[in-house]
Parts: C-alpha cells; sequence; structure tokens
C-alpha cells in the first residue's frame, strides 16, 4: 500500500497551472500575495515522533549546566521540523498543489522521551492575479 504522505511522485505543473510547489509558495498567512486562489484541495500535514537518545540526553544534561542554547536539542528539534515540513510539501505535490497557505507546527508529548511533531498547512492551487508579466 502506498503512503500519499511520502509518496516518491512529484507534481509537475503545466503552464496553465502556474508555479511549481517550492517553498516560496508556502506561507504562514491566510493568501499568496500576487497570485488568486482558484482551487482548495485540502488540509496536508506531515509528521514524526522523535526520541532523544540516551547520549542525547546525556550531552544535552552537560549542556544545560551551563546555561544557553543546548544545540543537541535545538538541533533535533530543527530535524524534526524540517522533516515534517518537506512530507507536507511531498503530500501537497501528490494532490496536485502548487501552494499552501496557512502553515502552522505543534508538538506534542507523546510520552516521556517521545516528541511528536505536526506541520499542516492548505493545499490550494493558485494563478497569477497579474496576467501580463
Amino acid at each position: 500500500m502506498t503512503d500519499p504522505y511520502n509518496s516518491s511522485s512529484a507534481y509537475a505543473p503545466s503552464p496553465t497551472t502556474g508555479p511549481y510547489l517550492s517553498d516560496a509558495m508556502v506561507t504562514t498567512a491566510m493568501e499568496l500575495p500576487g497570485y488568486r486562489i482558484r482551487r482548495n484541495l485540502g488540509m496536508v500535514r506531515g509528521i514524526t515522533v522523535r526520541s532523544r537518545s540516551i547520549v542525547g540526553n546525556f550531552l544535552g544534561g552537560l549542556q544545560s549546566l551551563f546555561g544557553g542554547n543546548i544545540t543537541i536539542y535545538t538541533e533535533l528539534c530543527e530535524q524534526a521540523r524540517d522533516e515534517t515540513y518537506r512530507d507536507m510539501l511531498q503530500h501537497a505535490r501528490h494532490l496536485g498543489a502548487n501552494a499552501i497557505i496557512a502553515v502552522r507546527y505543534d508538538a506534542t508529548d507523546v510520552m516521556a522521551g517521545l516528541t511528536e511533531v505536526l506541520c499542516y498547512g492548505t493545499a490550494v492551487v493558485v494563478e497569477p492575479t497579474d496576467h501580463c508579466s
């Protein structure tokens, strides 16, 4: 069974469907300046559950003794966010979207040492508002 959220199929838009879904076509806003929403394809998401390793907890504990940014946890969080963001993009491409609006992140502790990270938004098909460019 194929997983629609992590499908390897890439969306290649035709000239009539507008721009390709890239990072520039993803926003936390409810609209994308310079574009008109032609179709709403629904919610898309990426999800991952991460755990901290014993070594990571030990190194993080040592860093916390000295205060400041605990880089090992910062890197773990950034990797989880990036993974869920990329999965969300893949889900949107699978649906045929060329933009994602209203993007949000959420994180929840599943249990001690396990954190769920979710990235979600609304997949849309947009077209430029200025057809002369």
